[in-house]
């Protein structure tokens, strides 16, 4: 089984803002996937669906982006689900706009939802995907990440989504992870 979770925060006044690009893929998988069920519990909607006859969960952790872990950790213990087994997908403020970015482990780099992922984990090897928003030049990080894409910026975040949703259906697949970094990259 595998786990694709997709960070984000909850509620009407969050929809379609930076901050929340890892729902917005996660949204945009379960439009042509198989779905069996849909449930909130361990604080997230998860999504029981098959992909390529593989048995998969997509999971919005509804915690709010700092708390991430929190929903996770739970998840993965009841479902006996090994960490190698688990792609998050978030934003990240320090790639341009649109840019997708893979990697196995590493540190948080600021993200408070990926340091709640460590923390809650224990350990810093999960596979990430990783979307570009662009850092703000004039604004706040909080009043950035916290705003929608401007009409322009939809089409290359439009992409980015489709680019990242593949590359989930690839790696569900049994493609290499390794291999997803060269193909998307």
């Amino acid at each position: 089984m595998k786990l694709v979770v997709g960070l984000g925060n909850p509620g009407r006044q969050y929809e379609n803002t930076r901050h929340n690009i890892g729902f917005m893929v996660i949204d945009d998988l379960l439009e042509t996937t198989d779905l069996i069920s849909t449930t909130t519990k361990f604080n997230a909607n998860i999504t029981d669906a098959r992909l390529d006859g593989e048995k998969v969960l997509f999971v919005k952790p509804l915690t709010y982006m700092n708390l991430s872990g929190e929903a996770v950790r739970p998840i993965l213990d009841w479902y006996k689900i090994d960490i190698k087994d688990m792609v998050v997908i978030y934003d990240d403020l320090d790639l341009p706009l649109g840019k997708l970015r893979f990697r196995e482990k590493g540190s948080a780099g600021g993200h408070n939802g990926i340091k709640s992922m460590i923390q809650h984990l224990g350990t810093e090897e999960f596979k990430r995907i990783r979307i570009g928003i662009d850092r703000p030049e004039y604004a706040s990080i909080i009043d950035h990440v916290l705003t929608k894409f401007s009409s322009e910026e939809k089409e290359v975040i439009n992409e980015s989504i489709q680019k990242a949703a593949l590359a989930i259906k690839d790696w569900i697949s049994g493609i290499e992870f390794k291999m997803l970094m060269n193909k998307y990259h």
